[in-house]
């Protein structure tokens, strides 16, 4: 399981072994250590920021794991439907998610949904915990990434940039992709330099989450606004960086993510600029943010989930009635004499 990778242009080579540590003859791999710890920093980033929105931290974290789950199981569904051909001729494969194969667009979406669903139940307003969600994603994401690294996958093709990276498996598989005869994959040179693509993607992801955190969150005209944004700015680069990959799931000739982070970007980026206009024509009147609002201020300091106190029911007692004065005993009267016959 130990590999090299290597960047000639930076004069770096890495020894990388996909096990990160053992527990009683169990492996835990770097892949999904990695999307761990970036789901606990997203989490913690989360609730530390909830009450800046007026949301309840208690409440968001029964929407979050319920996120996290679906999200979990959508990114693998995602995966499996457009890479069908390695999984149909031994189904348990699906179920074996610690060497990788999570399709990160099959995990917002399911995670989304999910966790819309909970913040329904749980009576948490949707468009706050979006915008933390935002910023969540892109913090998961770009740590994440760096397990496609430990894989040595996800990664794009020829480059002559400093940055290019090789090894033993960028070349089998780049070798394997060309022999399979695929059009797209005749002018790579498998012995060449390639992007490396995950790390683009972790350094686009770990910018817009500055961003957000650092300047967006505290200025938000209305709520979602974050959440565009994200959509926007993953969209954005996702499309660029896509193009460059060697591994992308295909729907016949089309690249499934390109597509989709093209149409999120269009969409998300239409959204940001026609509400903006609206916004700044109607003022404060049009998409309040819910924090300003009594609600959100009550949420924000803890009082609106309180149960209100049982009303004190309070029963009239019958005003008691005067005792009436006894009368006096009336002495028995004698007994009549017998008469006797004489």
């Amino acid at each position: 399981m130990v590999t090299t990778v290597s960047f000639p242009g930076l004069g770096l080579e890495f020894e990388l072994n996909r096990v990160a540590f053992s527990i009683g003859g169990f492996n835990v791999y770097w892949y999904g250590l990695l999307i761990g710890i970036g789901f606990m920093l997203a989490g913690t980033y989360a609730l530390l920021n909830a009450r800046k929105v007026g949301v309840d931290s208690d409440r968001l974290i029964d929407v979050v794991m319920v996120g996290l789950v679906c999200g979990v199981i959508g990114a693998r569904l995602y995966y499996v439907i457009f890479d069908w051909e390695t999984f149909q001729g031994d189904l348990s494969k699906i179920f074996d998610i610690r060497q990788g194969g999570l399709a990160i667009y099959g995990g917002i979406l399911a995670g989304m949904a999910g966790g819309i669903i909970m913040a329904k139940i749980r009576k948490v307003r949707v468009r706050p915990a979006m915008d933390l969600a935002a910023a969540g994603f892109l913090i998961g994401q770009g740590i994440g990434r760096w397990g496609n690294f430990v894989n040595v996958e996800a990664f794009g093709s020829n480059t002559s940039s400093i940055l290019g990276m090789t090894g033993p498996k960028v070349v089998g598989y780049l070798t394997q992709v060309k022999n399979s005869g695929a059009a797209w994959a005749q002018s790579i040179d498998p012995h060449m330099p390639v992007h490396p693509t995950f790390l683009y993607e972790s350094v686009w992801c770990l910018t817009g989450f500055l961003i957000i955190a650092l300047w967006l969150m505290r200025r938000r005209k209305y709520d979602g606004q974050v959440f565009l944004f994200y959509t926007a700015w993953y969209g954005l680069g996702r499309f660029f960086i896509e193009g460059l990959r060697t591994d992308s799931l295909m729907w016949g000739p089309v690249r499934v993510s390109q597509a989709l982070a093209l149409v999120a970007f269009v969409t998300a980026t239409a959204l940001l600029i026609w509400l903006g206009q609206k916004k700044k024509k109607l003022g404060e009147d049009f998409l309040p943010l819910y924090i300003n609002t009594p609600e959100g201020q009550a949420v924000a300091a803890g009082t609106f989930y309180q149960k209100a106190p049982a009303p004190e029911i309070h029963t009239e007692q019958p005003a008691e009635q005067p005792e009436k004065p006894s009368e006096p005993e009336q002495p028995a009267a004698a007994p009549e004499e017998e008469n006797r016959a004489e």
